[in-house]
């Protein structure tokens, strides 16, 4: 097992090492909103602000994570969205940008959607996968203030490692509510960091 690992991770440095790909990420925040007790009702928004690496680029490829209906109301702007299909726990999203960008343009996409009924049990997840070189990354899980978080960790799929979150706090919010805020300056390329809690 432990020779099977060193293989992946010697794959994903040899991909981190000559991936471009069409654009890199600047900056980019991702919130969770648990917005009743039960998890039948949750808001996703997040922040994202790229840097095209090459010409022509017409389209931007989005993430959305969990169980329940996702993708809810999904908006995107700038862009449409023209096709969605799901692969495991992840569904991808093809996002037109109406129109070509070139080398060096910048877009700041602002997107949201709603999830129903994904966040039933006692445990939870919110997950993002670092696709694109990446400067800097922010994950929030925002919790009602009738059920707050009570423990709260780090999960790095490619490393299969578990740990109380590095640059992780919870938070206190106007009204009452809680919230588990992660950060990360250069995420590793490649790599699912997962966000899990009990409440």
């Amino acid at each position: 097992l432990k020779a099977l690992q060193n293989v992946v991770t010697g794959v994903d440095w040899i991909k981190s090492r000559y991936y471009k790909g069409p654009y890199k990420v600047l900056d980019y925040e991702a919130a969770l909103e648990l917005r009743d007790k039960l998890g039948h009702k949750a808001f996703v928004s997040k922040y994202e602000k790229v840097q095209y690496l090459q010409d022509d680029v017409i389209a931007f490829q989005d993430q959305a994570w969990g169980d329940g209906k996702v993708l809810k109301n999904y908006c995107c702007k700038p862009g449409k969205s023209v096709d969605t299909y799901r692969s495991g726990f992840k569904n991808h999203v093809l996002v037109s940008l109406r129109g070509a960008r070139k080398t060096g343009d910048i877009d700041e996409f602002h997107i949201s959607w709603e999830i129903r009924n994904g966040f039933l049990r006692k445990t939870g997840y919110w997950a993002t996968e670092v696709s694109h070189y990446t400067e800097k990354i922010k994950m929030r899980v925002i919790f009602p203030k009738e059920r707050p978080p009570i423990s709260a960790s780090l999960f790095e799929k490619n490393q299969q490692k578990t740990t109380a979150p590095s640059g992780t706090s919870i938070n206190q919010l106007p009204g009452g509510r809680q919230e588990i805020a992660w950060e990360k300056a250069k995420p590793k390329l490649f790599e699912q960091y997962v966000l899990q809690w009990k409440w």
